[in-house]
């Protein structure tokens, strides 16, 4: 029979279907992301990005939108510029993103609405999610396992001529941007407003060349090439604070970003000079919580590694615990790389979650402290399978062959395979945020995505 046109219907009224066939887990996380207290937590930060954004202004790109596209991002592992592509050729993805014909955001929007995501939230945010997940009875958190990894920064290898150099351009451009409001104020404007860049590049490319050569004056001509690389940094701070003092007799908005931006490069490069001075010149030790590793990400440490591959990585020592089900409760990034009495921070955690202690707790050899089995036994945890480090007394090593202890420790092994899983799938390889808190923040979407997935597709089963 001949037709004239199929009838009209509303094309987002089947997407839902063809989610079911094409991922359903996908059309659980919709429905999972239905709650209102989420939403309202993610509302709550975006409302304080500037003074009057709730109430004035244009509107904004809707906080649902925004909310779904970040975890979509981290879902995937996807960058913000391939977020903005995939979800504006894909109906599947817009319906999702709850955007349906409107226009895409911008992958810069994304970028300055996810700045404004505090680190509590997305704490709050993932207790949420652990809470969805015991109301499914996904979890109910009778077992807990935690351990550490090293989550790097996106930093080049340092090194104290690179991080000297790193100083200089730095500040060159600063003075260079800042030229423009002094020049009244300054006398010799070109001395004061003068790139030092070039003159340490070639010293730094000299060291370079140096290093490679072979011969008994080698140290010394080091020694004489840092020095002047060093005399170049400090010169180029003095600049820049004569620079800083002149722009404080200044109100003009430029001035106070450009004064704010300096004053908190300046204590950093002087702390690269004196640490370079003190390991180089002077041929001390400077102890490695002391060290500035990087200009740009100064949060970062120097993590020793006892495993194959690099013997340091250089980043955030961070711990997770994990219940059964794979939802991981908790994240923390450790100020120093140690892990010991963190199970009595874990078990506290779990009891404001889930109102009971867990049956089990499992560790390695780096959470066990003398008082964690104590404190961890009086707070009602039956089983302890943390291994004891130093010498084992006969009461010890019996207890920890036994066969409950030795099947709680085995049941700890899992949670490699979620730290491989999170730096594999959800970025924990290596942070691409900027900052403490931007680390917090990757960290923590990274694990409300995981966590998400879990519980959608034990829904789906």
């Amino acid at each position: 029979m001949l037709i004239d046109r199929y009838p009209k219907e509303e094309i987002f009224a089947r997407v839902p279907k063809m989610t079911e066939r094409i991922d359903p887990v996908l059309q659980h996380l919709d429905r999972l992301l239905d709650d209102d207290e989420l939403y309202q937590q993610v509302r709550n930060d975006f409302g304080k990005r500037h003074r009057y954004t709730l109430v004035h202004g244009r509107h904004s790109t809707p906080v649902e939108v925004l909310l779904r596209m970040l975890l979509l991002k981290h879902l995937f592992g996807w960058s913000y510029q391939e977020t903005e592509d995939r979800v504006d050729e894909s109906l599947v993805l817009r319906w999702f993103s709850r955007l349906f014909w409107e226009p895409t955001p911008d992958d810069t929007t994304l970028i300055r609405w996810a700045n404004t995501l505090r680190p509590e939230t997305l704490h709050a945010l993932n207790d949420r999610v652990v809470a969805l997940a015991r109301q499914a009875r996904v979890t109910s958190g009778r077992k807990l396992r935690l351990d550490a990894t090293c989550v790097q920064t996106e930093i080049h290898h340092p090194t104290d001529s690179g991080l000297l150099v790193d100083g200089v351009r730095v500040l060159s451009r600063f003075v260079k941007h800042a030229k423009g409001l002094v020049s009244e104020q300054v006398r010799s404007l070109e001395q004061m407003c003068r790139s030092r860049l070039r003159s340490a590049k070639r010293v730094a490319q000299q060291l370079h060349r140096q290093l490679r050569r072979k011969g008994e004056d080698k140290e010394a001509e080091q020694q004489q090439l840092y020095q002047k690389l060093v005399e170049i940094a400090e010169h180029m701070v003095q600049q820049a604070t004569r620079v800083v003092a002149a722009l404080g007799q200044q109100t003009e908005r430029q001035a106070t970003r450009l004064r704010t931006q300096a004053e908190e490069i300046l204590p950093l490069v002087k702390q690269v000079i004196a640490q370079t001075r003190r390991r180089v010149l002077e041929g001390k030790k400077v102890p490695s919580e002391q060290k500035v590793l990087s200009l740009f990400e100064p949060h970062t440490r120097a993590i020793p590694r006892h495993k194959g591959g690099a013997q340091v990585e250089f980043g955030r020592h961070v711990i997770l615990d994990e219940v059964e089900g794979g939802i991981v409760t908790r994240y923390q990034i450790l100020e120093h790389p140690n892990e010991h009495g963190q199970a009595i921070e874990a078990v506290a955690h779990h009891v404001a979650l889930f109102d009971h202690p867990p049956g089990t707790v499992a560790g390695d050899r780096g959470v066990h402290s003398p008082e964690t089995e104590a404190i961890l036994k009086e707070a009602g945890v039956k089983r302890v399978a943390i291994p004891a480090s130093g010498k084992l007394s006969e009461e010890r090593n019996a207890l920890e062959h036994t066969r409950p202890w030795r099947r709680g420790y085995r049941w700890r092994a899992g949670i490699e395979g979620r730290i491989a899983s999170l730096r594999r799938d959800y970025g924990w390889r290596m942070c691409r945020y900027h900052g403490q808190d931007g680390m917090e923040r990757w960290l923590g979407l990274g694990v409300i995505a995981s966590n998400l997935r879990h519980l959608a597709q034990a829904t789906v089963k």
